[in-house]
């Protein structure tokens, strides 16, 4: 079920700023900024030859990693996206096998434009997961 990473996902305080780092230093390939209202993030992508950094920045206050940003002003690993080829396959087995899915349990359109959900970390050693449709 399980496919390949997608991105690691990096919370700042400036997408952009951190991003442009990662594409001096390595030659990623940089996004532009694009605001996920739904998701409460702001988000720029770091392209690498294997996988893509994913940097997030809050959108307002109310933001979900607003906290998360102001405990670790330097920024910090967020979650780490896997691939499945069918999302509410994936959803229901996880779910079958004791994970716990964030928020309502359906799945939102993510940055990519593809069907997203977060699992618990408590549920995956500490990690926070995405999970996105390929």
């Amino acid at each position: 079920m399980l496919g390949r990473l997608n991105h690691v996902a990096i919370a700042v305080k400036d997408a952009e700023k951190a991003a442009e780092i990662y594409g001096k230093a390595f030659g990623a390939e940089i996004s532009g900024a694009v605001p996920l209202p739904e998701h409460g993030v702001i988000t720029v992508f770091a392209t690498l030859p294997n996988t893509k950094i994913e940097f997030i920045q809050p959108l307002g206050d109310d933001s979900p990693i607003a906290k998360f940003v102001e405990r670790n002003p330097d920024g910090g690993i967020h979650h780490i996206c896997y691939e499945v080829p069918e999302i509410i396959a994936a959803r229901d087995t996880l779910i079958a096998e004791g994970a716990r899915v964030l928020g309502d349990g359906n799945p939102k359109i993510g940055a990519h434009g593809k069907p997203v959900l977060f699992l618990h970390p408590k549920d995956f050693s500490g990690a926070l997961v995405e999970i996105e449709q390929s």
